[in-house]
């Protein structure tokens, strides 16, 4: 299992693209805010939108989206329990981020017979990655 980024190193060493990758550091995080950007959702709702991640898992990153300020978890005492997801203002900010990478893997990404390829801006063909 990989270790996060800021528990690599105590103090970051002042660089903003660092300190701003070490918050979206996880799997899902940054797919997360996606979805939490369009308002919103409870657990069940976002676990839909990710078929692939596990419960334990989607927990773990929404523990720490909520832990570093970016969403806000809410409880409602009812049964079933309820529990609602939302970005927080500062999760909101981070907007703008996320759908430049969204429109970037829309120009970009192309998944070919499974597997995952990038656009080569300079040849014009594709580059197998993983």
């Amino acid at each position: 299992m990989s270790v996060p980024r800021s528990k690599l190193v105590r103090n970051f060493p002042g660089c903003p693209v660092e300190a701003t990758l070490s918050l979206l550091d996880g799997k899902w995080k940054g797919v997360i805010l996606f979805h939490l950007m369009e308002g919103t959702l409870r657990f069940n709702e976002i676990r839909r939108k990710l078929p692939s991640v596990t419960q334990r898992m989607l927990t773990k990153q929404l523990r720490e989206l909520e832990e570093s300020g970016l969403a806000s978890r809410t409880v409602f005492p009812v049964v079933p329990p309820r529990v609602d997801y939302a970005l927080t203002p500062l999760g909101a900010s981070l907007g703008p981020i996320i759908k430049a990478m969204a429109v970037w893997g829309e120009e970009n990404v192309f998944c070919h017979d499974g597997r995952q390829q990038l656009a080569s801006c300079v040849t014009g063909t594709a580059l197998q990655s993983n």
